[in-house]
């Protein structure tokens, strides 16, 4: 086992082709923002190249990127850590977040057509019965395809690229809060599909600004709890 935390089955498959360090990346990268790997544990890289099936090098090559990238801690003399991210980090990350999703909405008023608003709905019922069935990881992800298709349907490759950076960690931030908002912010995404369904560019642009402050509040009770 990697450490204890890492549930069975958790650890994704290495996709072939590729460069095998990117294969690891990405591997180490999905557990890290599911909180398989939690924050502040300790990566073993003899470990991980196990836990994987690779040697230790590709392992050691991802998790220098992902310390560049501010996933990983590497501590003289003690090794990598999964970063633990500070309310700071969070909350500058989240203004960012409202940002991009914001202008998002209001592109995707402007330009979703009828496929795609039914996407969306069919996207928000699948996040609803996770709700309903306790699945809150069912339900993050479900969330994460919702803002991701709401991102393709505004039509800027540029924003949905810098949204795809940001969203994945905001993922990580957030997970622990998804409990917290439950079912509401599967009403709050509704009332987003309705305002987009009406080409109300103002009012789904002011939908998502809320919604997202909705989630940074969320995140923040929940850090002070």
């Amino acid at each position: 086992m990697v450490s204890p935390g890492l549930p069975p089955g958790a650890v994704p498959k290495l996709e072939r082709p590729g460069p095998l360090r990117d294969r690891v990346y990405e591997a180490l990268l999905e557990l890290i923002t599911t909180r398989a790997l939690r924050p502040g544990q300790h990566l073993v890289e003899s470990e991980l190249a196990g836990q994987l099936g690779v040697s230790r090098q590709p392992v050691r090559e991802a998790l220098q990127r992902l310390n560049t990238e501010g996933w990983v801690d590497l501590r003289p003399a003690q090794g990598a850590f999964v970063h633990e991210p500070t309310e700071e980090e969070a909350d500058q990350l989240l203004t960012v977040r409202t940002l991009l999703a914001a202008e998002a909405a209001r592109l995707a008023a402007a330009n979703a057509d009828a496929p795609g608003i039914k996407a969306l709905e069919e996207l928000c019922a699948e996040g609803e019965r996770a709700v309903a069935a306790d699945d809150m990881d069912g339900a993050v992800a479900m969330n994460a395809r919702f803002h991701a298709k709401v991102m393709e349907l505004a039509g800027n490759a540029v924003l949905a690229g810098l949204a795809a950076q940001v969203d994945r960690r905001v993922r990580w931030y957030c997970t622990p809060a998804a409990r917290q908002r439950g079912r509401q912010s599967w009403t709050e995404h509704r009332e987003l599909i309705a305002a987009i369904s009406d080409r109300d560019e103002r009012r789904a642009t002011a939908l998502m600004r809320e919604h997202t402050e909705h989630t940074r509040a969320s995140y923040h009770a929940r850090q002070g709890a």
